[in-house]
């Protein structure tokens, strides 16, 4: 199947799409990546979702990416003596300590040492997904003494964040460790990261994955943003996840946040994500509201090349729908005939490298001869991903022998990935890039290409040649 649209579409697996039949609709409504959430489900679900998307994948011919998102660790108060939890007021006080013993109006257990290390008087503490809020008066290796600064009801094993400071806990915890290597081990395109403060956590992880698959790393902690394009240099691609950032930042810094990381991605040739409540009131409706709409359209007008669903398709009642409908967006979004200006205008200098200044030159004979796809010939995929950078007013067709390197580009922005595994001599490009635009339906007789390639093939980072052919003329 070949899509008509540039962006991409990432649709989350869990109890309302656990079936090959719900995982075959949600393709051929649009998904182009499907992400598997290890915060929920066993490993023997994830693995049946995983074999039936493979078999997908055969039937339908054409790649399919796999991300798997990593837990991180979940930092939660204790339990209360009252099930029903507390009602705490504001300017009251309250205080956390790592004391085990069911809470009351006056304390709760805070079983996170890290967390009482880091912390200094004036600190905010936020709850329950912010809505409550503490401010911290005075605290101790394992307590602190807090203000009730945004009054609510607290009850058992709620989340907490914590915006102001750095904390010292590892991004990946045991359980990530052990989920990691099951996941790679069934063959993941991608691994999320959560929890990223530092390019060290990015670092680490990659360590630990050893090529095996590409690293996403998950911006939801403020002191990321302080590392940002460090952490965008050594990750394979990064994830905008609103939900979190949105709790410990001021929701109006949102939206500018997301065009930033968008420009630093773009900036550095890797992909971005965009997710988090995206079309939420699709869980329980067969339509999103118009903002939502309008907030899937702004990350495609950013350039993002990918908006994610979460519990629209994991847990909703119209996981189909809501992939359908977001492709529909998407769509309409292209096709405004200022969209293409506007990835232009957002486009920067080249690097003085050959393989960047002829990947530039691609998009321009491209936009000129009004060529109907750029081919570039991958085997690490660093050609394609200039490509996608440059964003070509023209498809990106990537070959490459490499079936991992064509999975890994589902989620790139405007990149048809087909896997060529045939010895194509260097005089023969052009035949190959003519046959398969053909047979993908990207072009036709008349239509012209323009060819990118290392040459001799097989040399990574080597792209040294661009050729334009006419089909039928050319050839």
């Amino acid at each position: 199947m070949t899509r008509k649209r540039r962006g991409k579409i990432l649709a989350t697996l869990g109890p309302a799409s656990s079936t090959a039949e719900t995982i075959a609709d949600l393709y051929d409504a649009g998904a182009d990546v499907f992400r598997l959430n290890f915060s929920h489900g066993s490993h023997e679900d994830h693995a049946a979702r995983v074999a039936d998307i493979r078999t997908l994948e055969k039937q339908v011919g054409h790649p399919i990416g796999i991300l798997m998102d990593l837990q991180g660790p979940k930092l939660r108060v204790g339990v209360f003596a009252s099930e029903d939890g507390v009602i705490l007021t504001g300017g009251a006080t309250f205080r956390l300590d790592m004391d085990e013993t069911p809470g009351d109006e006056n304390r709760v257990g805070l079983p996170h040492k890290e967390i009482f290390q880091a912390l200094k008087p004036g600190a905010s503490l936020l709850v329950n997904d912010g809505h409550l809020r503490f401010e911290v008066l005075n605290c101790g290796e394992d307590w602190a003494e807090t203000k009730v600064i945004v009054p609510g009801v607290l009850t058992n094993r709620k989340g907490v964040n914590v915006p102001d400071v750095t904390l010292p806990l590892p991004a990946m915890t045991e359980k990530d460790k052990i989920d990691l290597e099951f996941g790679l081990s069934l063959g993941v395109d991608w691994v999320a990261l959560s929890f990223v403060q530092s390019p060290q956590d990015v670092i680490e992880l990659k360590e630990r994955v050893n090529g095996r698959a590409t690293v996403i790393a998950k911006l939801e902690k403020p002191a990321a943003l302080n590392h940002l394009d460090e952490i965008v240099a050594e990750a394979d691609g990064v994830m905008i996840a609103r939900g979190d950032l949105g709790v410990e930042v001021p929701l109006e810094q949102v939206p500018v946040l997301q065009k930033r990381i968008i420009r630093a991605c773009r900036k550095a040739g890797k992909p971005s994500i965009v997710a988090t409540q995206m079309l939420e009131t699709m869980i329980k409706s067969p339509v999103p509201t118009r903002a939502e709409a309008s907030d899937v359209a702004t990350a495609v007008y950013d350039g993002a090349d990918a908006v994610m669903l979460s519990a629209e398709t994991a847990a909703g009642d119209f996981p189909v729908r809501a992939v359908a409908t977001m492709d529909r967006i998407i769509s309409e979004v292209e096709g405004d005939e200022h969209y293409l200006s506007l990835m232009a205008a957002g486009q920067d200098i080249p690097g003085d490298s050959a393989p960047e200044a002829i990947t530039a030159a691609a998009r321009q004979i491209a936009s000129a001869l009004k060529a109907k796809a750029i081919v570039t010939y991958t085997t690490s995929g660093s050609t394609t991903l200039r490509a996608a950078r440059e964003r070509p007013p023209a498809r990106i067709l990537c070959l490459t022998p490499s079936e991992t390197v064509a999975r890994r580009f589902t989620l790139v922005w405007g990149v048809h990935s087909v896997v060529n595994t045939t010895h194509t001599p260097d005089q023969s490009i052009g035949a190959m890039a003519v046959e398969t635009a053909a047979s993908e339906k990207l072009a036709e007789e008349g239509d012209v290409l323009v060819v990118t390639a290392g040459v001799p093939f097989g040399t990574v980072g080597s792209t040294n040649m661009i050729r334009v052919i006419r089909i039928g003329e050319d050839t």
